[in-house]
């Protein structure tokens, strides 16, 4: 039996997010898994001009992205001392629509929707992948700060599986950019508690390394690796650490 295991919606989301504490859950003996989602393979031809620019951003070719990815994502599971997971559901930008075979996501700002997304077949694959995943004593989803399809698909299906005790990651670096993305997400305040638990300088380095493993990505969220480990420790040095986030009414 594990005794955490992370939901991740991408191949990055829980090691930027919270790789710290994973860390330290490792480094204590504990084991710890990050269960990430949306990991399989993209068509080899992009089926949009957004799969083609996602390439294109991350310095990858087309058809080997998702493969690449994965083998970051291993290399950063590595450097945090945790177990990696990958489930094999399509990325937001790779989905069709089962009836009419369309591409669902075509444009950046649609994979941030202001309204629930409503996709009836990923939520069920999403349940499926969920109750076969391994026991564990503790289970941590996305908060859904940056209003990505995939996190919020994601939280709430997991709130559907583990409807108590389950805990909420700040996704970074959407929860540095102002703080409308967790206020927006902690509604109604009264109703959510947030505890921010300090990291070790240990712990923190291993979530810097875990990131670097992240190559594909460093330009895109950070313009670069060389500014990459400065805006993490501004991030969690303002904080004070990693805050985690459960609904009151589980704390009964």
């Amino acid at each position: 039996m594990l005794d955490l295991v992370v939901l991740s919606p991408h191949l990055d989301d829980a090691a930027l997010s919270c790789g710290g504490l994973l860390a330290a859950r490792a480094r204590a003996g504990e084991r710890v898994a990050v269960a990430t989602v949306f990991t399989a393979d993209e068509p080899s031809v992009p089926p949009s001009r957004l799969a083609a620019d996602l390439a294109r951003w991350w310095g990858l070719a087309p058809g080997s992205v998702m493969r690449a990815r994965r083998e970051e994502d291993l290399a950063a599971c590595r450097a945090l001392g945790v177990e990696a997971l990958h489930l094999d559901l399509p990325e937001a930008p790779y989905r069709r629509d089962p009836a009419s075979g369309e591409i669902l996501y075509r444009e950046l700002a649609r994979l941030f929707p202001h309204r629930r997304p409503d996709e009836p077949a990923t939520a069920e694959a999403l349940d499926e992948l969920l109750a076969a995943l391994p026991p564990a004593a503790e289970v941590w989803a996305p908060l859904g700060v940056g209003r990505h399809v995939d996190h919020q698909l994601l939280k709430r299906a997991a709130e559907r599986r583990f409807p108590t005790a389950l805990r909420y990651y700040e996704e970074y670096p959407y929860a540095a950019r102002g703080l409308l993305g967790v206020w927006r997400a902690t509604r109604p305040r009264a109703a959510w508690r947030g505890d921010v638990l300090p990291l070790a300088e240990e712990d923190l380095a291993a979530r810097c390394a875990a990131i670097a493993c992240y190559a594909s990505q460093l330009a895109a969220l950070f313009g670069g690796a060389h500014r990459m480990e400065r805006a993490v420790r501004r991030h969690v040095h303002r904080r004070g650490g990693e805050r985690l986030w459960r609904r009151r009414k589980e704390e009964a």
